[in-house]
């Protein structure tokens, strides 16, 4: 009998086991993770930026732990020997109409706390020579970090403090009683007085479980990346940014200084045919097929058919996806995007067809599930665990 079981090994899972264990040493915990290795989804497939908290709703869960996420991640980083760099962020005007957006984004910038910079065109050539653009907004708290590693550092310090991990261990049975939790795998049973879910692109389907409506659907977007060549290690000093277009779910494609000196050109955004489907060719007929029976899914991919089909062409015809960083870096040639390793981002939807804006937590007696966290979820992830663990010690005392 365990005192808490997690379910997903990702950086949101191991957070959460992390900080449970070292709030409770005596007691008795273990992760179960799928794959043969932590961090092998979204936490292991992502551009590796620690978030300022420009984007977000100001009060929301997620400006407020992306806020605190991107201090105490690089406490985290420094206390753990994780190799970590504060570069900061540009976000990069090219037309008139992301000049009037990016006016709305320095008022969002106040609101949700963050130092920032107005540059003129002239200081951001200045700054960034090969960058171009009407104007920008400098917010130095951006870094970037292999949250990979991160996770592999707090799935130390949650072993050292006494937890286990079982790799390999796919859950495919939940059950919830009076006193306890059952947690089957297809080699063992577990039991638990309380389970905690981060379980990523498969979070309603852990809900479902349970026999409970989750109240949201998981929709699959594959998000393609290209890196440059070496030489263009040195072509930026920052994090790049294009101004978001607020009628679209996502923020476009940027420029992404990575830990190992490498730089990054993505993601798009395209509806993956595959729940873990990081490959155009990856298809599952299941996983189609729930899509096709959602209507909250079916309202989404509708209401966004324009922009869909426009990533998709992107996505097949690369002449269209180095337009789009073109804008803001003209130097950049087709040669120049060679293969990188996509990811898939986990978007819950609402059944009246919304993008579910926030982070996302489903309760019941014994069991928390994460429903929504895509990004900036690694960046809060330190945020999320401890808001996670203030929620089980309240359901505990009640």
């Amino acid at each position: 009998m365990h005192d808490f079981i997690i379910i997903g090994g990702g950086i949101l899972g191991m957070s959460t086991a992390m900080q449970l264990q070292q709030a409770h040493p005596q007691q008795r915990m273990v992760v179960l993770e799928k794959e043969e290795q932590l961090a092998r989804h979204q936490s292991g497939h992502n551009s590796g930026v620690i978030h300022a908290g420009v984007y977000y709703t100001p009060g929301s869960l997620k400006a407020r732990f992306c806020l605190e996420g991107n201090r105490v991640t690089r406490d985290f980083c420094a206390s753990h020997g994780v190799d970590y760099q504060v570069c900061g962020k540009l976000l990069v005007a090219t037309s008139e109409t992301e000049m009037q957006r990016m006016r709305a984004l320095w008022e969002r910038t106040a609101a949700n706390g963050l130092q920032r910079e107005w540059l003129s065109a002239e200081a951001l050539r200045e700054r960034e020579p090969n960058v171009t653009g009407l104007g920008s907004i400098f917010v130095p708290s951006s870094g970037i970090v292999d949250y990979a590693a991160v996770t592999r550092a707090m799935a130390d310090e949650f072993q050292r403090l006494g937890g286990e991990i079982r790799l390999g261990a796919p859950v495919s049975a939940l059950q919830e009683r009076r006193r306890e939790m059952v947690v089957t795998t297809p080699r063992e049973e577990f039991t638990a007085r309380y389970v905690v879910s981060c379980a990523g692109l498969m979070a309603d389907r852990v809900v479902r479980m349970l026999g409970r409506d989750p109240g949201f659907s998981i929709c699959p977007f594959r998000g393609e990346y290209y890196a440059l060549p070496a030489r263009h290690n040195r072509i930026v000093d920052h994090l790049i940014y294009p101004i978001p277009d607020p009628a679209r779910p996502f923020l476009g494609v940027h420029l992404t200084r990575m830990i190992d000196g490498s730089v990054t050109v993505g993601p798009n955004a395209v509806l993956a045919f595959k729940r873990e489907g990081y490959r155009r060719r990856d298809l599952s007929w299941r996983d189609l097929a729930a899509m096709a029976r959602d209507p909250g899914i079916r309202r989404v991919l509708a209401d966004n058919l324009g922009p869909g089909l426009v990533e998709m062409k992107n996505s097949l015809h690369k002449r269209g996806y180095l337009e789009l960083v073109r804008r803001y870096c003209p130097s950049l040639e087709l040669d120049d995007l060679t293969p990188y390793p996509a990811g898939v981002r986990a978007q819950a939807v609402s059944p009246d067809g919304k993008l579910v804006d926030d982070f996302l937590f489903v309760q019941t007696p014994r069991s928390l599930h994460v429903g929504n966290a895509p990004s900036p979820a690694a960046t809060s992830a330190l945020p999320i665990g401890a808001h996670i663990l203030a929620t089980l010690e309240q359901q505990m005392v009640d």
